[in-house]
């Protein structure tokens, strides 16, 4: 009866997920400043079955698109152009209009920089680089073929709810309010990421996945080899989905070696041997051939020195890192909430102003830490069992671990003439670079949320999610409203 119901629910938390990112993929214009254009620069090159050796100038084909497709609205307000309007898309041009059109954009239209995303590892670019191919087979093209290249989030996302609940019910299958909740948010997340073409997108499911199987084979008495390979292979998979999810990795490899330990304790390490050599093989094996790789075609194991270069920035000697601001209570709590802010919402522009209100900003700080600091705290008090505490343990860890990660990146860097991260505002603060530790984020936010409501019943906290949910969605179509009318995006096509 309860999974008959549960299942019901999560089919409609699906189809919410998939109208939701829908609307906001189908709503922004191509191409989004959010390195949009070199992401699909790299998802062409893996369809022509190119793996990148060099963070070398956009592919022409790639050109070709950015050229025809993309809008000025991003970095530009209307006021700022030559006749304080925006150009009309080229494919509503009569074709003696579109090259007059195109030159009076490449007038205004930046000079784009190598790919500075070249090192990143191969996964998501391999699969959309399938799901590219697709599209063409089905003889789509133009404009299409792009969207079509985005709505692929669609079904990521679907994944990303699916596998939220799988954790929440693995965690806390008794806790209907939390085996649930942790899909419904999931379903509404306002990341503005799943509505662009970016490897981010991967992270939440890949790790998602990760932390399913690590939290299993920390649970099994004696975990099987199969249980070893398939985790092995999630964590490989996060690291080779981006280089920034190297905290979620660490955290997974202190958590099995703890695991490790104790089996070692209670007698029981030998009979576990195969599991934990195939674990250890599937993960670090291919995460071996893909540093051997950046070092042969970069020349360093990450690839970071070529995108240092591209974008100017150097490593400060040791001593200077102490004199960054964040060591500030001023410049610490700039740090921390608006990395939070961009966690839930993202970084997007439209006319070169950054989307989003002061409200909704400390709103979601505040249902960060919040929930976060109940959940802690749960850790200390009954009520939990020991298997709930390692499973949220695992989650903090990693939500924490991608937060300092971040915050020792803003320490080390000479920013130079970068102008994000820059030497005025020397933070990294994107969101979605910790995007891999969402679902273990939502199982504490909503634990604590549960901790928040637990004078009430079950009805009332259902109903205040419900209502959370919907302020959510408001708060999203009202931050994104001004874009819909865009004639670029695919509403207008």
């Amino acid at each position: 009866m309860i999974v008959s119901r549960d299942l019901r629910i999560i089919l409609l938390l699906c189809l919410a997920a998939a109208l939701h990112v829908f609307a906001f993929s189908a709503a922004f214009p191509f191409f989004n400043v959010v390195d949009e254009s070199v992401h699909f620069d790299l998802v062409v090159r893996y369809s022509h079955g190119e793996l990148p050796r060099l963070a070398g100038p956009l592919d022409p084909e790639v050109m070709r698109y950015v050229r025809y497709y993309s809008t000025l609205e991003y970095l530009w307000a209307a006021e700022t152009l030559p006749q304080q309007k925006f150009p009309p898309p080229p494919w509503t041009l009569p074709a003696s209009a579109i090259a007059e059109n195109l030159a009076a954009k490449a007038k205004i239209w930046p000079v784009f920089l190598d790919n500075y995303e070249a090192s990143q590892p191969p996964l998501y670019y391999t699969v959309a680089a399938v799901w590219w191919r697709l599209g063409q087979f089905l003889h789509l093209a133009g404009a299409s073929l792009l969207y079509w290249l985005r709505f692929m989030n669609i079904l990521v996302v679907i994944a990303i709810v699916l596998f939220a609940y799988v954790a929440a019910r693995l965690v806390f299958p008794e806790n209907s309010f939390v085996r649930l909740g942790v899909p419904a948010l999931a379903a509404v997340f306002p990341q503005s990421i799943f509505y662009t073409v970016q490897n981010d997108i991967f992270s939440p499911l890949c790790f998602g996945i990760a932390f399913i199987l690590i939290i299993k084979w920390d649970r099994a008495e004696i975990p099987t080899m199969q249980l070893g390979a398939a985790a092995g292979l999630a964590i490989a998979a996060t690291f080779l989905t981006k280089i920034s999810n190297l905290p979620f990795v660490l955290v997974s490899a202190a958590f099995v070696s703890w695991r490790i330990w104790q089996l070692r304790r209670r007698g029981r390490l030998w009979p576990a041997t195969r599991s934990i050599i195939a674990l250890i093989v599937c993960s670090a094996l291919p995460i071996t051939l893909w540093l051997i790789h950046s070092k042969r075609a970069f020349g360093d194991f990450t690839g970071l020195q070529a995108k240092m270069r591209i974008l100017s920035w150097t490593i400060k000697p040791v001593p200077a890192w102490w004199h960054h601001p964040i060591f500030t209570v001023q410049g610490a709590w700039k740090f921390i909430s608006e990395l939070l802010s961009a966690f839930w919402q993202g970084e997007m522009f439209w006319h070169h102003r950054q989307l989003g209100f002061p409200a909704a900003k400390l709103a979601y700080v505040i249902l960060s830490i919040v929930p976060l600091a109940l959940a802690a705290a749960a850790l200390c008090r009954p009520g939990v069992s020991h298997a709930q505490k390692r499973a949220l343990w695992f989650s903090l860890a990693a939500f924490v671990a991608g937060i300092v990660f971040l915050g020792f990146l803003s320490l080390i860097f000479d920013f130079h003439y970068c102008v994000y991260p820059s030497r005025q505002d020397p933070y990294f603060t994107s969101g979605r670079l910790i995007l891999g530790a969402l679902i273990p984020f939502l199982l504490l936010s909503v634990l604590g949320l549960d901790r928040c409501l637990y004078r009430v019943g079950t009805v009332t906290k259902f109903s205040s999610l419900g209502a959370l949910m919907i302020a959510m969605l408001a708060g999203e179509v009202a931050r994104n409203w001004s874009i819909f009318p865009s004639t670029y995006n695919w509403f207008h096509l």
